[in-house]
């Protein structure tokens, strides 16, 4: 079960490598369209909060970095541990909100990051842990990776100021005001900081059905 996965690169790889069948969910036709042309991929147009699953109907389960856009994560979790069969694997990938952050990153890093990447909020690791046991998972490994993916931002940042001169029409894309989601350019310096600061952490957690 690919939780919120875009387009599908994820359960495409995983389905070509590792010989298994991926079900899917996101909420863009436009994305589900470039996900169903993927061999041993389904994938639907559907909200994970409603999703209409049976019990116990999959083996494994993975979000990368679609938890942060969960409006209940309580809710994101239940229906995580509901679908999967006992002792199955539940993997998150996910952006959080660091230890001891200030005021300061409160206010001008974290509140601004997640108005201007529509998240509804930024968990913290312990936030996670909490809700995943509520939901009924046993937490078998916890993985802190921000020192690999630092430079993520960085060169999202250089390469869109590179095609912003060189493209015309990502050009116009990132300056019309009828772009949709265009604040999320402007939230890239922010995304730095945040990482390079502390005040953002990216997490892997391996979970088990109990």
């Amino acid at each position: 079960m690919d939780i919120g996965g875009g387009y599908g690169a994820t359960a495409g790889w995983l389905a070509a490598h590792e010989g298994v069948e991926v079900t899917g969910f996101t909420l863009s036709e436009a994305q589900a369209a470039v996900g169903r042309t993927r061999p041993g991929f389904t994938c639907f147009v559907r909200d994970w909060l409603d999703n209409g699953l049976p019990d116990g109907a999959f083996d494994r389960a993975y979000a990368i970095e679609s938890s942060e856009h969960m409006v209940d994560k309580a809710r994101f979790f239940a229906e995580a541990h509901r679908v999967l069969k006992p002792g199955g694997r539940f993997v998150v990938c996910a952006w959080l909100e660091g230890d001891g952050v200030t005021h300061w990153q409160v206010r001008h890093l974290l509140e601004p990051i997640c108005r201007e990447g529509r998240l509804p909020s930024m968990g913290s690791r312990a936030d996670y842990e909490a809700l995943s046991a509520a939901a009924g998972f046993r937490l078998l490994r916890y993985d802190d990776i921000s020192r690999e993916v630092r430079r993520t931002w960085t060169i999202c940042l250089r390469r869109l100021a590179g095609h912003v001169f060189t493209d015309r029409e990502i050009r116009h894309l990132a300056l019309s005001r009828a772009t949709e989601n265009r604040e999320f350019i402007l939230s890239l310096p922010r995304l730095i900081l945040a990482l390079r600061g502390g005040a953002m952490r990216y997490g892997v957690f391996l979970w088990e059905r109990a």
